[in-house]
């Protein structure tokens, strides 16, 4: 059950709100959870003269943010310059890992970069020909179909004509991906799952 908030913090947390300050200077002030203090600061409105403060404070925080994101960078490029065929390989077998079916060899995800490197790799590491991959694509009524046929395509590199399936589900993409999800499996492919499944459980051995 949720820790009841005393009405005089809520109305502090709203107050220091209008004010203008953040959600860490919130907590630091009265103490409560993140959840919570996010829940009580929704539609409030900074009042006037605090916005001038309000607004720099969200370009100091976008600052430091682009600052985070660029030494992530620089850090990523001096570990990797370049990625073997034995890293590729391991790359792979994690992915499927963690994406992977379990009956058969595929990989479906909405994570086009993730579909990508995957097809990639089927092609550089295992040889495997674009007419072994067989598409299938799962959207929502609210999507625009032909546009999420020819984004996984031009992903995959497999002609919309040559797709298996193309489900469309009712509802709402409610936040999700603008393309759908994106389904790849390989004909006769068991022995590169088998591979794949000694790999990882050779790794787990390792750990």
């Amino acid at each position: 059950m949720p820790k009841l908030i005393p009405k005089e913090i809520i109305k502090q947390i709203k107050l220091l709100r209008q004010k203008g300050y953040s959600l860490p200077e919130i907590k630091k002030v009265v103490n409560v959870g993140h959840g919570s203090v996010f829940r009580y600061i929704q539609g409030v409105e900074i009042l006037p003269e605090y916005r001038k403060i309000w607004h720099s404070k969200r370009g100091g925080s976008f600052k430091r943010m682009k600052l985070a994101e660029k030494k992530a960078e620089e850090k990523a490029d001096e570990y990797i310059v370049r990625l073997s065929e034995k890293e590729k390989l391991i790359f792979l077998s994690a992915l499927y890992w963690g994406e992977g079916s379990k009956g058969d060899f595929g990989l479906t995800n909405s994570d086009p970069d993730l579909i990508k490197v995957f097809v990639l790799g089927l092609k550089e590491v295992f040889k495997i020909r674009t007419d072994r991959l067989r598409i299938s694509i799962r959207i929502y009524r609210d999507l625009d179909k032909d546009k999420c046929l020819k984004f996984w395509s031009k992903i995959t590199e497999v002609p919309v004509s040559k797709f298996v399936s193309v489900n469309v589900l009712d509802g709402k993409k409610n936040g999700k991906l603008l393309y759908g999800m994106c389904r790849v499996r390989v004909t006769k492919g068991a022995d590169v799952l088998k591979y794949i499944r000694a790999l990882k459980n050779r790794v787990v051995g390792l750990f």
